[in-house]
């Protein structure tokens, strides 16, 4: 009778892990990616709200990130529990940080930036930390990208901005001591996302951006709209993904290192830690 009911159990058992194979949706991912199978590195608590995540040159032996209300910039080694900080604001909802000719940007919310030498990261406070008001428009922003001696952001929701229509796109240069100036802007048309999606319309919120090293296009990620969007040189529409809302929890950063390996940073829960997945690149 035992023995039955261990065949009985296993065969139960069996038949849950084929249904629960089969319930999985398989999202479709970049050439090169598996976006349904990342390797998860659990962020500490101070890194609950982790949100913008970046490297300096592709350099994947340190990762730097911030979350969203200390005036904290974290650097770490992906997967090592030895994680170091320095402060350099007060309090604020921080977005997205960049690591560009050896200076550190971090941008807030309101498109107030940050910037201070990145050899100054070792103390406990940073050294000549210089804060850039009003070079955006008003609005509330979440992405930036250093790329080409250049700081590319979008913008999440701006005023008096369609949705529907555009999602826009500035340009901003840094000089060797550390000062920000707008440089351009550049548009992205939602039409071309939504046709991808099947859609007529959609309102496009954007939380990350990042340029693959390997085929020179630009990723961007919306937590809102659940999809990562790649476009090329000139920001025309290539592909749109949708991806897991289970695996990716609430993104909000991304990068690449220069081996082209992905990573996408997730804002933690009551229940959930914040996390990096890590996506290895296949030829």
């Amino acid at each position: 009778m035992k023995k039955l009911n261990l065949i009985l159990l296993g065969s139960l058992l069996s038949i849950s892990m084929v249904s629960c194979g089969q319930n999985r949706s398989n999202y479709n991912s970049p050439k090169g990616y598996d976006l349904n199978h990342p390797i998860k590195y659990n962020m500490p608590a101070d890194l609950l709200e982790i949100s913008g995540i970046a490297f300096n040159n592709g350099d994947a032996n340190t990762i730097y990130a911030e979350q969203d209300e200390d005036g904290k910039l974290f650097y770490f080694k992906p997967g090592d529990k030895n994680i170091r900080h320095t402060k350099f604001a007060k309090h604020g909802d921080y977005e997205d940080v960049a690591v560009i000719n050896n200076y550190v940007v971090l941008m807030r919310s309101d498109a107030t930036f940050f910037t201070f030498p990145l050899n100054g990261i070792k103390n406990k406070d940073a050294d000549n930390v210089q804060e850039f008001k009003k070079i955006l428009p008003d609005g509330e922003y979440e992405g930036m990208h250093a790329y080409g001696g250049k700081l590319y952001i979008l913008c999440k929701i701006g005023t008096g901005v369609d949705h529907n229509k555009l999602c826009n796109g500035y340009i901003l240069t840094i000089d060797a001591e550390g000062k920000l100036e707008k440089s351009g802007n550049f548009l992205i048309a939602v039409k071309n996302i939504a046709a991808k999606l099947g859609e007529k319309k959609m309102k496009f919120h954007p939380s990350a951006l990042a340029k693959n090293p390997l085929t020179s296009q630009w990723y961007i990620l919306s937590s809102v709209n659940k999809i990562i969007v790649t476009t090329d040189n000139n920001w025309n529409v290539q592909q749109v993904y949708p991806i897991d809302p289970k695996i990716f929890l609430q993104p909000e950063g991304m990068a690449f290192d220069r081996q082209g390996n992905l990573y996408i940073s997730n804002e933690g829960s009551k229940t959930q830690p914040g996390n990096i997945l890590f996506f290895k690149h296949h030829p």
